[in-house]
């Protein structure tokens, strides 16, 4: 005996075709979505805000960041260029020709220039320390110390002594004392240098560093009265101790 089971009919979509139906499903899972985005502002100037890759490249061609180069003489944000800044030896205050003239007119003993010592600098004293005291390394004696020691000193015992003799009327400050007494070192870096060349010992050696001294002293106590009010009564005085501070640093290259 059979039993008869009521199945219920199947309906397909699209005409009985039960793969199209499916197809049909499965594109309509499929669909994607697009991504949030957010709104583009035709006012914003920054590129990653708006999203416009394109016209920030353009933009930033027609106006680049960071001005012109160097060499192009354009402006700078502040109303100057670079070509109407001073150099930098200028602006620190290092002036070569100025210490060169200087210089050459410690050379002539006989007739130091003190126009030139007027405008008193520290750029021509620390040059002729680093050179004695290369020459002196050269020789074998590392005195980096003991001659800027005994500068420091020098210009200070100088200055008060001739303060003293000068009274009220003397008008030297230690700035000036000290540039005059540096540059005036020159004969002593000349004798500094020459001793390596000159042999250990001997009387000419004696007779060299005597007359570089006196040179020296010569020099300095001529600008020291002319630059100062107060010195002329004082000559030798200050002749004596300028002629002492030179003669230490000679001593000082020899032994």
């Amino acid at each position: 005996m059979t039993k008869e089971f009521a199945v219920p009919p199947v309906v397909f979509p699209s005409g009985g075709d039960p793969s199209a139906g499916s197809n049909n499903n499965i594109q309509q899972r499929r669909v994607a979505t697009a991504p949030f985005q957010p709104p583009r502002s035709s006012t914003s100037s920054i590129p990653f805000m708006s999203f416009d890759i394109g016209s920030a490249a353009a933009s930033s061609s027609s106006c680049p960041l960071f001005g012109d180069p160097i060499g192009s003489g354009a402006s700078v944000p502040g109303g100057t260029s670079f070509e109407d800044e001073e150099p930098l030896l200028d602006e620190l205050g290092i002036h070569p020709d100025q210490i060169w003239r200087k210089s050459k007119s410690i050379l002539n003993p006989f007739r130091a220039n003190p126009a030139v010592h007027k405008d008193s600098d520290l750029s021509g004293p620390i040059l002729l320390y680093m050179s004695l005291c290369l020459f002196q390394l050269l020789a074998g004696k590392i005195q980096f110390g003991v001659i800027l020691g005994w500068i420091v000193v020098s210009s200070i015992f100088l200055y008060v002594v001739f303060n003293m003799l000068a009274g009220r009327n003397g008008n030297l400050d230690l700035h000036r004392c000290t540039s005059v007494v540096g540059y005036c070192l020159l004969p002593v870096v000349i004798l500094s240098a020459a001793s390596l060349f000159v042999p250990q010992g001997g009387t000419f050696r004696f007779v060299v560093a005597g007359v570089l001294v006196l040179w020296a002293t010569r020099v300095c106590t001529a600008l020291m009265v002319a630059l100062a009010d107060g010195g002329d009564e004082h000559r030798g005085l200050i002749a004596y101790a300028c002629f002492l501070i030179y003669t230490l640093f000679s001593l000082l290259v020899i032994f």
